[in-house]
């Protein structure tokens, strides 16, 4: 006759690994996020010591725009050309201010905008992270956080662009 008493260690275990494996998804999407945003934030929200000024697109190709930088910081150098990304809604006849990164010629948007484009990567990381909080940690409202900060962080960046 079987028992009536089930061992409950081996689902305990089950439930355990699969907490650990979406947990570490959903972890290394999030840092994955903050890896790619960072690397323009960097330039934008930490402009100590670092040339800003204002370009005045003059050129656009498909992927980047660029034109002569006017420098606004003490010790900012005056270029012919710089270059600004072409995907971060640049036109041509318009002048932007922006931060130089170090050693080049390539520039990013500065201001709220710039910052806010940075971070980017950082929402659409937040987004497929829900995903993985809501179906693998079985976590809504910690979800449903993620996703409307990374919605507003997107929708935020679309607007100020």
């Amino acid at each position: 006759m079987p028992s009536a008493v089930r061992s409950s260690r081996g689902s305990s275990a089950l439930r355990f690994g699969r907490f650990a494996a979406m947990g570490a998804v959903a972890v290394l999407i999030l840092i994955a996020g903050v890896w790619a945003s960072w690397g323009t934030a960097q330039h934008v929200m930490l402009t100590k010591g670092r040339e800003r000024g204002t370009v005045e697109v003059t050129r656009c190709a498909e992927d980047a725009c660029g034109g002569p930088f006017r420098p606004l910081s003490p010790g900012a150098q005056p270029r012919e050309r710089v270059v600004l990304d072409g995907t971060v809604a640049v036109e041509k006849g318009r002048t932007y201010t922006v931060v130089l990164k170090p050693g080049g010629q390539e520039a990013v948007r500065s201001g709220p905008a710039g910052v806010l484009y940075a971070w980017v990567p950082l929402g659409g990381a937040l987004l497929l992270a829900s995903v993985v909080v809501a179906g693998g940690l079985l976590r809504t409202r910690l979800a449903w956080v993620m996703a409307l900060a990374g919605a507003g962080l997107l929708t935020a960046a679309f607007v100020a662009l």
